[in-house]
């Protein structure tokens, strides 16, 4: 479920700031752009819908015990559990969508924990399910699939999926025990969090402008690209010392957190924490060591785009604080019609079909697309009810390149629902985070190459190319590093060896020195970043950012050198949705992602990138 966070209504004078700080087109833009009557008419249809629901949720038990007796009563029981989730999945997007349309909206708010509730009521009344078919064992449930159309047509993966992990599965009474150790591992990503939030003293710094910054994460990340080179050092230098300080307190809760991922995959039967964070999606090991293995061997070109930056910002030398700092200023406005009609035009290489459901698509009102007071902030795609109605978009968009490609990405994630959602049933539509970011970022590839051959200048052309140099080192490079990080802290800690915040920042700054280069001054201060990234609590996570920038570089690369066999391909991953493993669709399109291929492809465009911009400047 998307978005489930809530936030408290502003308050006035907040919220007077808040609209003078907009541009004009922002405040006037009204409300919501979206229409939420193709979910319901009124509220009062929702409310109708939700209670119905409610009251429907405790007639899933009657089939406890039961599901072993026959094929048909196990395609009523998934059926009638589908169903529902399908109901409630609609019931809840309606209350997400209105509540994160205003925050202040305390009515919107309430809705949305009713549907909150609904879900876990739903959950709690179908959490027998699982175990129960695992006692049935494969055979009896392959035998059934093999005599009912219903199972066969909608649940046999979903059915395999469930008796895939029965290795890993334990007792009802050690499942529960093990449920319940999920608050109190839980406790070293609190403890992070209230150490950065509440009781670290962040220093304030006086920048050359004569501005006072208080320098939490939030000023770190907007200070850090100041144009003063000296105040991208005292912010640099000042922030991680700070972080440096608490170095044992925050070693001791990452620590704390490794220990329980050891402890988990212990009590699963994994041979690693990284099988067992991988098995959800079936993924192999060997993606993510191939990927560790190739972005290293890819270094030479990201030391390579360090020395161009260095050149193009006209520094003597480089530094770890100067990697911020855009390249190319480019002051462009592109208001969202434009968006859409750029974004048309750059997507043409995917196809008839693909252009025809997208123009479609972005002429209804799917999305809200314009920031204003009390609109939640940020960008997503919700795609909760598009089986049955069609996605949901909510945008923030600036009046800028960096508003057009959050346009084609979001649509990009509309675009695979779409498809996904045309191709497959309903219990086989839904993808996963492994493939769910290719869609997105393959539009961002398609997007940046048709502006970089539209472009009128030099100037701007240079821009795009920053643009895309910059996207492939933050989401490629900084995230395999990132993934090369949390390898390591848990290959060592599962060897034996002694781990703390001390050696957690002498292996992040080996990292930090290897992945920037011998031309770039790395200081030891800076060794605390590790501490700074609040990902690494949801561990072996953030790898698939890496992998999805490769596999959508090697798509694209493939469509726009080839023809309709290399697009079909591609939309052949997109039309699979969740009908398979995510490695597995993209094998058969392919695209092994435990090879060096993927990782070849993006470092590929990578190079090339920089061939053009040393091109244009000489």
């Amino acid at each position: 479920m998307p978005n489930l966070s809530r936030r408290e209504a502003l308050a006035a004078t907040a919220l007077a700031g808040l609209v003078a700080t907009l541009p004009a087109w922002a405040q006037a833009a009204g409300g919501a752009q979206w229409d939420l009557t193709d979910l319901f008419v009124n509220d009062a249809a929702w409310d109708a819908a939700r209670k119905k629901a409610l009251a429907d949720v405790p007639s899933l038990t009657k089939y406890k015990g039961r599901l072993g007796e026959s094929a048909d009563t196990l395609a009523a029981f998934m059926s009638a559990q589908s169903d529902l989730n399908r109901t409630i999945s609609r019931v809840y997007t309606y209350a997400s969508l209105n509540a994160d349309a205003d925050l202040r909206v305390s009515a919107n708010q309430e809705r949305q924990a009713q549907a909150i509730d609904l879900y876990t009521a739903f959950g709690e009344a179908v959490s027998w399910a699982s175990p129960e078919l695992l006692t049935i064992g494969k055979a009896k449930i392959d035998g059934f699939i093999a005599s009912n159309a219903t199972l066969k047509k909608r649940f046999d993966f979903a059915l395999a999926d469930t008796l895939r992990q029965a290795d890993h599965t334990l007792s009802p009474e050690s499942e529960n025990l093990l449920a319940g150790v999920g608050a109190p591992f839980s406790g070293p990503s609190d403890i992070r969090e209230q150490l950065v939030a509440s009781d670290i003293p962040w220093p304030t710094v006086t920048l050359s402008t004569g501005k006072q910054v208080r320098l939490d994460d939030q000023a770190y990340t907007l200070n850090r690209d100041a144009p003063n080179r000296a105040d991208r050092k005292l912010v640099f230098d000042t922030f991680w010392a700070e972080y440096g300080k608490f170095q044992n307190s925050l070693g001791a809760a990452y620590l704390s957190h490794v220990k329980a991922d050891i402890y988990r995959k212990k009590a699963r039967k994994y041979p690693t924490s990284l099988a067992a964070a991988l098995s959800g999606n079936n993924v192999p090991e060997a993606v993510y060591r191939s990927l560790v293995a190739e972005t290293n061997s890819g270094l030479p070109q990201l030391h390579r785009y360090f020395e161009l930056r260095r050149k193009m910002l006209g520094l003597p030398d480089m530094a770890y604080y100067d990697i911020y700092p855009p390249l190319v200023a480019l002051d462009k406005k592109v208001t969202v019609p434009e968006m859409r009609g750029i974004v048309i035009e750059a997507v043409k290489p995917l196809g008839p079909e693909y252009a025809d459901i997208f123009a479609k698509a972005t002429a209804g009102k799917w999305m809200d697309p314009l920031p204003r007071p009390g609109k939640k902030s940020g960008a997503y795609m919700n795609p909760g009810a598009a089986y049955d109605v069609h996605p949901y978009l909510l945008l923030n968009l600036g009046e800028n390149y960096s508003g057009l490609t959050t346009y084609a990405h979001e649509w990009g994630h509309a675009m695979h629902t779409l498809l996904a959602n045309k191709n497959q049933v309903y219990e086989k539509a839904d993808y996963s985070i492994f493939t769910a970011e290719i869609a997105s970022t393959c539009n961002e590839v398609l997007l940046a190459d048709y502006m970089v051959a539209k472009a009128t200048s030099k100037q701007e052309k240079l821009f795009y190319l920053g643009q895309q140099l910059e996207s492939i080192r933050g989401t490629f490079y900084r995230q395999a590093m990132f993934a090369e990080f949390e390898l390591a802290a848990h290959d060592k800690a599962e060897a034996g060896e002694g781990l703390s915040g001390e050696k957690f920042s002498a292996m992040y700054l080996d990292l930090l020195k290897r992945y920037h280069g011998p031309k770039v001054a790395v200081s030891d201060i800076y060794a605390s970043e590790w501490a700074y990234i609040p990902h690494f609590y949801n561990s072996f996570y953030v790898y698939q950012y890496a992998t999805c920038i490769s596999a959508a570089s090697y798509f694209a690369r493939s469509i726009l050198k080839g023809g309709a066999k290399e697009r079909d391909n591609y939309l052949s991953v997109l039309k699979a949705g969740g009908s398979d493993y995510p490695y597995d669709v993209l094998k058969r399109a392919g695209l092994d992602m435990a090879s060096a291929a993927p990782y070849q492809a993006v470092v590929a465009a990578f190079k090339d990138t920089l061939d053009q911009v040393e091109a244009l400047i000489g």
